[in-house]
Order: C-alpha cells, then structure tokens, then sequence
C-alpha cells in the first residue's frame, strides 16, 4: 500500500515529490555528518595523547594543539625548554597546591637516530614517567610485565638536594664548533661570594678554567678578592697548568690546583680555596661551607644563539655560609652569613653585562642581560627573577636600569662616572615591580680588549658594587616588600 501512495504521488505530482525526497536526502546526510562529528569529538576528549589525561595540557608557546595531534610540520622539533624547572617549580610548586593535584610531563613523536652496525635509522620516540602518567588518569592498560618509575623518573619528579645541583652546575668541555680565537677566550667559573655579619667587608671568590678544554691548550685560576666599604680591594691570584686542573661534565665538582669546590650528598657546597696576593707575596685561604635554600635557584640557560655561547646557572641564589677567611694567618669567622653562588660558561671575548643579586627581605632577587659589540651584535633583554621560600615566584623585564651617577675616578687614564643609584620597574598586566638600588660602595677595573663602540677598541670599566635593594610592588594581587643587601655590576 505504502508503494503504491509513493508511486501514485510521483505519478500525480512528479516535481512536489521529488523535492520532498531531496529535502529529506539532505535531512539524513546532515544527520549523518553530525554524528560522526559527534563521535570524533568524544573519542579525541578521552584521547590521553591529546589531553594527556588531565585538565590542562601545557605546550610550547605558539604551538598549535591541532598540529601537534596531526603531525604537522609546525609540530616537530618542539620541546618545552628547563622542562624539569617547568615541572618542578611551576606547575607541581606547593604554591599551586590547592589547584593543581597531579602534573604528569610527556614527549610524544620526537624525532631520534639510532646507530647500529654502522646503519643510521630514524625513529619516533615518546616518554613518559609512569606514576605521574597514572596519576592523571592517562596509564594505558598493561597486558603483561611491569611499569614502573626507574632512577631517571625519580630524579626528574623529586631529585635529591645533590642531584638538583650537579644537574644544572656541571662543568662543559670547550665546544669543537669554535674557532681557535674563540676556544682560547672560552672560560668556565665557579663563583661565590660571603658578606660580614655588619655588612662592612665581604669575599668574591672565583676558580675558573679557561681556553680549549680538556684536550688543547687550557688553565686555570684561582681568584679571590677581598673588599671592606671605603677602602680599596685587595686582589689574590695563583694560576695553574692543565695537568692540575680537574673537571668533570656530570658534576658540579671542580680542582684548580690546590684550590677545590666539592658538592656534598645533602647539597652544601665545600669551598676551598687558596691564593697568593701580588706584590706583597700575602696568602690568602678561604674555607667555606655553603648551603645553598632548597628552592631559591635559577635552572640555568644558554644565551645569544649561534653567534654567542654563554651559559649561566645559580644553584645558590640565597645561601648561607659557614667557616673561615684568612690573610696571612689572621682569620675571620662566618656564622650563617649571607652567602650566593653562581656559575658561568662560555666566549667572553667583546662581552659585557648589567647583574645583580640581592637578599631583599623574604625575597630573593636576580637580574642581567649579556650584551656583545661588533659584527655579532647581541643585546639580550633585561629580566628579573623572583624567588621566596616556595621557589620562583615571578619574572619581571624592565626595559632599563636608570642609574644616577655618582662621583668621579680615573680609570686607566680617563674619568668615569660611578653609579650611586639605579632603578629597575615593570608593569606586566595586574602586577608591578619596582627595585631601588642604593649604591654604598663600588670598585672600577680597566678591562683591556672590550670595545666602546664598533669601531673602538677603547678601555672599558668594569664597575663591582655593593649596596641596598629596596623591593616593592605587587604580585599576583598581593603587595611585595622587601630591603636588604646585594651586589651589582655594570660597565662603563
């Protein structure tokens, strides 16, 4: 019957019903096209390679999610750069505890080359830390044996104070990519520095090796310079050969000569270190116990690209000290002074810099920039870093540091402007940033071979000061404070 009121339709009324059957042609491929947009949706919701298992998926910045899922060319070769900083101090910090339960770091389809019996393969790797991929839903289903973190997940989620610390302040053999004139202007530095309980005398002391490292020409210095507010510094030197300088790229562990730096099993940082003053033939030895703040640290990076290698990590930014400073054989003593401790790497040819460090209350303060003159122009922005008790708290980039000048010296025969204070400020959305600088002292040293300008080949200055930082502004909607003692550098 239904037949024969469809084909009598179409017999009666061939066009009406014609467009009725387009219409609902058109109705059921809709329908159809919807559902499976439907389907993909949800099937790509619960995909754990999408998502991750959890809420948030964090990528690198300016990364397509979608490319990264298709496999597009603007999604190879990525990665998140200081991924365990990332991780450690940023999304799984106690600071964002009451919103963040689980973080579990992934890499997915990263592009690798195996050597094996002398052929070169291609693969596609990926990585994952088991109990933090469970920890966020995203554990495929485990059909036979065991997975389980190992040694290297462990130490990416909670490393142990010693690990923390050889990872970012291990030593670097002197890159093959470089010239010959720019491997013998590689150096590499551990540097620390301790000031007095009355915050009138204070040590900067430096063992660094330099040039073609390990296997050409190279050597190594230990420096140790003593200041006291109002009078002039007092500089101690002894360079050593090759044969004894120990480094180690896997460790934090270095040897100049009878001088040494040695990491301890709980992170506390053993400096011993000996040098002989020029002219008077005075020795001065220091021996020291540093212990750096669990959290207070910047990850470390690599700067000014291909046309400047310079690395710089500060595994102490807020430290304290313990131990002994003599100078042929009066000693001084430290109980819990004020303490830092960086470490540097890289050409140092044409560079100069603006840095400072300071203990500014609860907070603890880093900022610098690397600039470099010449055909390889570089000019890095200015930053600063913020940490408190519960590790990064901020950073913040000013555009300058306005300095007002202060009284003149001569400086290799040409006077110079010494800075007496400087300002540092920044607006980034809600919070600011204001850091006064209060310079209570400052020493100036001709730097020979570091151009004025292009097409100078002018002495420059290189200006160490001591003073006070004052810190204020806000921080995620709540104000910031603080005042206390640092050390600053610039050039002139």
């Amino acid at each position: 019957m239904i037949l024969r009121l469809a084909f009598g339709g179409l017999r009666d009324k061939p066009w009406r019903t014609l467009f009725l059957l387009l219409g609902f042609g058109l109705g059921v491929g809709v329908m159809i096209v919807l559902l499976a947009i439907g389907e993909a949706m949800v099937l790509q919701s619960k995909d754990e390679k999408l998502v991750g298992g959890g809420t948030i998926s964090v990528l690198p910045e300016g990364l397509s999610l979608e490319v990264m899922k298709t496999g597009g060319v603007g999604g190879m070769f990525v990665n998140i750069p200081n991924a365990r900083f990332v991780h450690r101090q940023v999304l799984a910090s106690p600071r964002l505890a009451d919103v963040v339960v689980a973080v579990a770091p992934q890499t997915d389809g990263q592009l690798l080359y195996i050597r094996a019996r002398g052929e070169e393969l291609p693969v596609r790797a990926l990585g994952e830390i088991p109990s933090a991929t469970r920890a966020v839903g995203a554990a495929p289903e485990l059909l036979a044996g065991a997975w389980e973190d190992d040694a290297a997940d462990r130490r990416f989620l909670a490393p142990r104070p010693d690990e923390l610390r050889h990872e970012m302040d291990r030593f670097h053999h002197t890159p093959a990519r470089l010239t010959a004139d720019e491997r013998e202007t590689w150096g590499e530095w551990h540097y620390f520095n301790v000031l007095s309980a009355d915050a009138k005398r204070w040590a900067f002391i430096t063992l660094a090796v330099g040039g073609d490292v390990p296997n050409g020409e190279h050597g190594g210095q230990v420096l140790i310079t003593l200041h006291e507010e109002g009078r002039g510094e007092r500089r101690f030197e002894t360079l050593w050969p090759s044969p004894r300088i120990a480094v180690d790229t896997a460790r934090a562990d270095l040897r100049v000569g009878d001088s040494e730096v040695t990491l301890d099993a709980d992170g506390r940082y053993r400096v011993r270190a000996r040098a002989r003053e020029q002219g008077t033939g005075a020795v001065a030895e220091v021996d020291l116990l540093v212990t750096p703040e669990p959290a207070a640290y910047f990850p470390g990076a690599n700067i000014g690209g291909e046309s400047l290698v310079s690395g710089y990590a500060v595994p102490g930014l807020r430290a304290t000290a313990v131990g002994t400073l003599c100078v042929a054989g009066r000693c001084e003593r430290f109980e819990g002074a004020q303490s830092y401790h960086d470490h540097n790497w890289g050409v140092w040819r044409d560079v100069t810099w603006e840095w400072g460090s300071a203990r500014v209350g609860a907070y603890s303060l880093l900022y610098g920039r690397v600039q470099r003159e010449g055909t390889d122009l570089v000019n890095e922005p200015l930053f600063v870093y913020l940490v408190d008790s519960l590790g990064f708290a901020g950073i913040f980039r000013p555009q300058e540091i306005r300095y007002e000048e202060g009284r003149r010296v001569m400086v290799d025969g040409r006077s110079v402007r010494m800075p007496a204070r400087g300002l540092l400020f920044d607006a980034r959305g809600a919070d600011t940033l204001r850091i006064e600088l209060e310079v209570e002292d400052a020493v100036a040293t001709p730097m020979r071979g570091v151009r004025r300008g292009a097409a100078q080949g002018a002495t420059r200055a290189f200006i160490q000061m001591k003073g006070r930082a004052t810190l204020s502004g806000r921080l995620r909607g709540a104000p910031v404070s603080g005042n206390g003692y640092g050390f600053f550098e610039t050039w002139r």
